[in-house]
């Protein structure tokens, strides 16, 4: 896993200012770059809210996005991301029984409205994610790639997932600059982070 451990964290730190996370099939938490963190910081106290979400567990991106005191309150489309989200982790269950104990938990979760529990495997499967969301009075608008290994020579590369993100227009590019601390940007753009 050496030259793997190594790519990804290559990965990952090419792809600053913008956010970039490893998850396992089961959306736990395997590595994540310094924009991922801030943007996590520029919603309140990120530890605070991954005890509140996760408790002494891993952490959990998919509990994370989903629970009322994680990300969830924070995202302004959630009608187009959480059935992509849950039928990609119902079909990764089918074959990981481990995987349908997050499921399980999410769909427990309160005030998840009852349209979004309807998982349909079915679905057409994007080939991007496109998820806004609204924190401090901002609008951050992005896109989401997951990536996959494509002739894994190890079990443990099977079960990694490279989430990007990727800005969905000019102002959300400019604010992830400016998070990043790009001074000339924020001058330039008048980008200022909450």
């Amino acid at each position: 896993m050496q030259p793997v451990n190594a790519a990804l964290d290559l990965l990952l730190r090419h792809h600053e200012p913008y956010p970039a996370i490893v998850v396992d099939r089961a959306w736990n938490l395997v590595l994540a770059n310094a924009a991922m963190d801030r943007l996590l910081g520029v919603a309140g106290d990120a530890e605070a809210r991954w005890r509140a979400v996760c408790g002494e567990g891993p952490r959990n991106i998919l509990k994370l996005s989903l629970h009322p005191q994680g990300l969830r309150p924070l995202i302004a489309n959630p009608d187009e991301i959480v059935p992509p989200m849950l039928a990609r982790t119902a079909r990764e269950a089918l074959e990981h029984p481990q995987v349908q104990d997050v499921l399980d938990e999410v769909l427990r979760y309160p005030d998840l409205p009852v349209k979004l529990r309807q998982i349909d495997l079915d679905a057409s499967r994007l080939p991007v994610l496109p998820v806004h969301y609204r924190i401090s009075g901002w609008d951050l608008r992005l896109f989401t790639m997951m990536t996959t290994f494509g002739t894994p020579q190890d079990v443990t590369a099977d079960d990694l997932r490279v989430e990007s993100f990727f800005p969905a227009d000019e102002p959300s590019a400019a604010l992830l600059r400016a998070l990043a601390g790009d001074r000339g940007d924020r001058a330039a753009r008048g980008a200022t982070p909450p």
